[in-house]
């Protein structure tokens, strides 16, 4: 008797078929997501104040360390105000980042299981980070009232900057995520990669500490247009446009060679999960 095997794939044949499918699979990623929320603050002692706690610790060994002892400038803003301002899209970026690279090699159950669009899982895994966001930003505005720092008209920009902030985290996501299906040791240089890139970040210092020599290489960072952008439009500080525009195209190149590249792996992830 011929033993007869079925075989359930994806048609897709590219970037656009692969957004299309996910498209269509996106109550799939919100159910997705709000499992990991769940799973985040259920039965946990801390619960939502970890959300709260964590960058307020941060916040506080920064402001003693770089704002007190290194006196480091925070252009005439209060120093817990600036670098709790940075950390706000910092911490949205690489916790993102962190939860993308392992969302595959953590799903590997379903991966192999199943056919769905494997692009769901790592998209679905940011939404804790987006919970933790808006948390976060609450919090800073009621730092910022502690601080008498008056926001502005500005902002209204803070949804822009967060969404160009997703675009680059998705696509270095994407790539770590389908790199780590294959080399799992990719999970522990994932932590160490995002601790040395905070600091090459402005988060602790504004852009204006680097000397304007070197600031160009400063703006090829994707992420420092986005943090620059978000404090300014915050704390109502003049915005520098030219980061944010070099923060822009570094993002759709990332998010083009991340799907590109997710594509072309997707083939294989439920082989070598």
């Amino acid at each position: 008797m011929t033993k007869v095997v079925t075989v359930i794939d994806s048609d897709n044949q590219g970037i656009l078929s692969s957004l299309r499918e996910a498209w269509e699979f996106r109550e799939l990623v919100i159910i997705l997501a709000m499992r990991d929320i769940k799973v985040r603050y259920k039965q946990t002692a801390l619960g939502v104040a970890w959300s709260v706690l964590q960058p307020l610790f941060m916040m506080l060994i920064f402001s003693i360390l770089f704002g007190r002892l290194a006196k480091i400038p925070s252009d005439g803003i209060p120093y817990p105000v600036f670098v709790f301002s940075g950390l706000l899209i910092w911490n949205f970026f690489s916790a993102g980042i962190a939860s993308c690279s392992n969302s595959l090699a953590g799903s590997a159950a379903m991966v192999s299981k199943v056919y769905f669009p494997r692009m769901v899982i790592p998209i679905a895994s940011i939404g804790v980070s987006l919970v933790d966001f808006l948390i976060s930003s609450a919090l800073l505005l009621i730092l910022m009232t502690i601080y008498a720092v008056n926001p502005s008209w500005q902002i209204i920009l803070v949804p822009f900057f967060a969404v160009g902030t997703f675009t680059s985290m998705l696509g270095i996501g994407l790539w770590l995520s389908a790199i780590t299906v294959t080399y799992r040791d990719f999970r522990f240089i994932v932590p160490f990669m995002l601790q040395i890139w905070m600091y090459i970040t402005p988060v602790i210092y504004p852009v204006s500490f680097i000397p304007s020599d070197y600031r160009w290489l400063l703006y090829l960072n994707p992420v420092v247009g986005w943090v620059d952008g978000a404090r300014s439009a915050f704390l109502g500080t003049p915005i520098s446009w030219l980061p944010i525009f070099i923060s822009l195209l570094m993002s759709l190149l990332l998010i083009m060679v991340g799907l590109r590249h997710f594509t072309k792996a997707e083939q294989r992830f439920a082989d070598v999960i």
